[in-house]
């Protein structure tokens, strides 16, 4: 399915909110008007500019007593000022506070239960938008808690005060297009800027893609958590760079976006909520529902590990950690959430950590504990998983299955699709740069840093995966696994497994290499591989190899995703990332331990979702669930060869790669050439 082309859209930076008194009343809301013509000139036709109403009647406030009851409207802002006077209530609208959902009667209003701590938010129904602030963050929720965050190194919220008199929740009908049943949607992983040169990259790369991409506008772009690195006080340039793009966005919470002087999971997220939005919410677009969830506690607790699966939860004081956890709120909410919609309805699931992942199948802190709860909740509706956190991209499908889901949540096969997204950050923007300037940051499964595009028409849908900076037909890299590199490869690997290691030389460089592209008649009849890292491919992509213009074979890949554990190390790795991830060594770094004796040499990779010292198997591409292997044929003969490499994916889309090599009878002397140092 292709999407129709549109035209480039600009935006302009409005400064919004006003507080206007009116009697007894204050009426707090957005200015959605540029006060002149020339600067509504800056904003596109069918962008909806504003904020949620909230009404506080002073007097009524301190007159109340007992179980308190938010109410409030959900209107349709014809004039889009933001005020609900004189404007219709809409009939059959989800609202809800995170845990109860109501709809709305035929009046447009509303009550809900209330608890300190809610967040009270709107579920955009299909056809309709609601508004989006300067920097196009959607607004559609309002926070409760009156007496503020505790003290935070990034502020969290200002207290609310006592409960408003009203929330009211603007909405604004679609275009024509808006009506229709299909519809596009940019689905982002990891920004994840440590600083503000890290955040030029994504600009220079994921926002010169995002301003090419078409037909977004409806949807806009979800963004799965870790929209920061840990940097709380970027968020306003974040935003401003992101909203650039034109498009309306939407965040889910990561661990780099937690308040992590936070002491209590219920305020790890309150400088997120303040920035970007709730932690907790849904919404329809066209005929999909989106729901997205907070599945990072921080801290957890000694209380998280009944059965000590989840050792890293016992010390939250000395040793505060993470863990994939929904918790009974959430499920409650998901519950109630999904009653309200239509069995046949597209679900799409968003968390930063996700369900289940190849990547970390055996763990307990980076899948979902409560996840074999949800696959019950959304059993017999098509649904689909998205998240991000693992910087890999991991296409897998209906009936998939991996050895340690099983162990850590429980997880036989999976019911519906799951895709991990890609993370536009890559390795955190770690190694060499390209002729543009920004870092090559290879994703920790070889796939380049990226994002997801997501083609919806009813239930149906069609992804794609985009590799920043490259044309939508760059699916893949191709290399040679021989015996030569595999050797090279295990000598690095080792050094750099042991402490000792790093404090002195490696054994061997990528200059030690060679030429990656050059193999021995030996190498060939001891094993030769063709790899191809199809990025985004997955059980039911097809890769096949012709050489030299010959009869295209198949190839197999390393993963059948039938129940297996990971298969590791040099024989199942990508050649063309793993060389890259290995070939930059530093010496002198700050240790991220703060153990000021650890000086030395360290390959330049992450660990634990967060730039630091690489470790076999963490941050190198020896294992993923795209790659395929082509054996070359062992009567190769010398020459130059063509291998030309095609994967034809789950939609019947091809994609072809030509990779050229040599076969030598012995390896070419390496050296400097004399001559050209030769004077008369």
């Amino acid at each position: 399915m292709r999407a129709k082309p549109s035209p480039r859209r600009t935006r302009r930076n409005l400064g919004l909110g006003a507080s206007v008194l009116l009697g007894a009343t204050v009426l707090t809301q957005a200015s959605t008007q540029a006060s002149t013509g020339a600067e509504q000139d800056q904003i596109p036709e069918s962008t909806y500019v504003g904020a949620v109403e909230v009404v506080r009647d002073v007097a009524a406030a301190t007159k109340s007593s007992g179980p308190e009851t938010l109410r409030g409207t959900v209107f349709n802002d014809e004039n889009r000022d933001g005020r609900s006077s004189g404007d219709e209530g809409v009939e059959g609208v989800t609202v809800s506070n995170g845990r109860d959902v109501v709809v709305t009667d035929a009046d447009g209003n509303y009550e809900l239960p209330v608890f300190d701590g809610m967040t009270a938010f709107v579920t955009q129904p299909s056809g309709w938008q609601v508004p989006v602030d300067a920097d196009g963050v959607a607004q559609f929720s309002y926070n409760h808690l009156p007496a503020g965050s505790p003290e935070l190194r990034f502020g969290g919220l200002e207290p609310t005060g006592p409960l408003p008199t009203a929330v009211n929740f603007p909405i604004v009908q679609g275009d024509e297009a808006a009506q229709d049943d299909a519809t596009r949607c940019a689905v982002l992983a990891d920004v994840q800027t440590y600083s503000g040169r890290e955040l030029g990259f994504a600009r220079d790369g994921l926002l010169a893609d995002l301003l090419e991409e078409n037909d977004v506008a409806e949807c806009g772009a979800l963004m799965l958590g870790d929209v920061a690195g840990d940097d709380l006080g970027l968020y306003p340039r974040i935003k401003e760079v992101l909203g650039a793009s034109g498009l309306p966005l939407r965040f889910v919470p990561g661990n780099h976006d937690l308040d992590l002087d936070a002491t209590d999971a219920a305020h790890s997220f309150d400088t997120f909520k303040r920035e970007l939005g709730p932690t907790t919410y849904s919404y329809d677009v066209a005929d999909v529902h989106y729901v997205v969830m907070n599945n990072v506690k921080y801290p957890c607790t000694p209380q998280d590990n009944p059965d000590g699966a989840r050792s890293h939860c016992d010390d939250p004081v000395n040793a505060p950690s993470y863990s994939g956890q929904l918790g009974d709120d959430q499920l409650t909410w998901l519950e109630n959430d999904l009653a309200q919609v239509p069995q046949d309805k597209l679900v799409v699931i968003a968390t930063h950590i996700p369900m289940v992942s190849f990547a970390d199948q055996t763990s307990t802190k980076h899948q979902t504990a409560e996840v074999t709860k949800v696959y019950e909740l959304l059993e017999g509706r098509p649904a689909l998983s998205v998240s991000g956190h693992t910087h890999s991209t991991e296409r897998m499908n209906t009936g998939d299955s991996y050895a340690g889901w099983k162990t850590a949540v429980g997880v036989d096969e999976l019911p519906f699709p799951h895709v991990v997204a890609g993370a536009p950050s890559g390795d955190w923007y770690s190694g060499d740069l390209g002729v543009d300037g920004r870092p090559m940051a290879l994703q920790r499964d070889g796939a380049r840093p990226g994002y997801l595009m997501l083609d919806v028409e009813g239930a149906e849908y069609v992804d794609s995966f985009r590799a920043i900076g490259e044309t939508d037909e760059k699916q893949m890299a191709v290399s040679l696994n021989s015996p030569r590199w595999r050797d090279w490869y295990t000598t690095i690997t080792e050094w750099a497994a042991t402490r000792e290691g790093w404090e002195q030389a490696p054994p061997v460089n990528v200059n030690d290499l060679g030429d990656p592209g050059l193999v021995t008649t030996a190498d060939v009849a001891a094993d030769t591989y063709l790899s191809a890292n199809v990025w985004y491919g997955s059980t039911d992509t097809e890769v096949s190899v012709s050489i030299d213009g010959g009869q295209a074979q198949a190839a197999t890949r390393t993963q059948q995703a039938q129940g297996e554990a990971a298969k590791v190390g040099a024989r199942y790795a990508d050649p063309a990332a793993a060389t890259r991830q290995l070939q930059v060594a530093r010496f002198g770094f700050e240790s991220t331990s703060g153990d000021e004796s650890a000086q030395g040499f360290e390959l330049y990779a992450g660990s634990d979702y967060g730039p630091g010292p690489a470790q076999p198997g963490n941050n190198i591409a020896d294992r993923a669930t795209h790659i395929w292997q082509f054996r070359l044929p062992s009567g190769l003969s010398e020459g130059v060869h063509r291998a030309d490499v095609t994967a034809t994916d789950s939609f019947g889309r091809q994609f072809t790669e030509t990779y050229v090599f040599e076969v030598r009878a012995e390896l070419p002397q390496q050296g400097f050439r004399t001559d050209v140092f030769e004077t008369e």
